[in-house]
């Protein structure tokens, strides 16, 4: 075997690596936006859940201060 050809087995292998390497890196970022959007429809909803709740709190503090009005009579 000569030297060229183990120089050309190891460039082979070099790129195969880098090959392998970033497809590993591509999959782990698709994963990670996927993670990522789920994570932003999730906050999204609970900011939605907390401003309905904040709404009906303040209904609820409305109902309250009526019927104080009115019992106070």
């Amino acid at each position: 075997m000569e030297l060229g050809n183990l120089v050309d087995m190891l460039v082979g292998l070099v790129i195969v690596g880098g090959g392998y390497w970033c497809n590993t890196v591509s999959k782990e970022q698709k994963r990670l936006e996927i993670l990522l959007n789920k994570t932003r429809e999730e906050y999204a909803t609970r900011l939605e859940l907390r401003d309905t709740t904040d709404r009906l709190i303040e209904c609820l503090h409305r109902v309250e201060d009526k019927l104080d009005r009115i019992l106070s009579k």
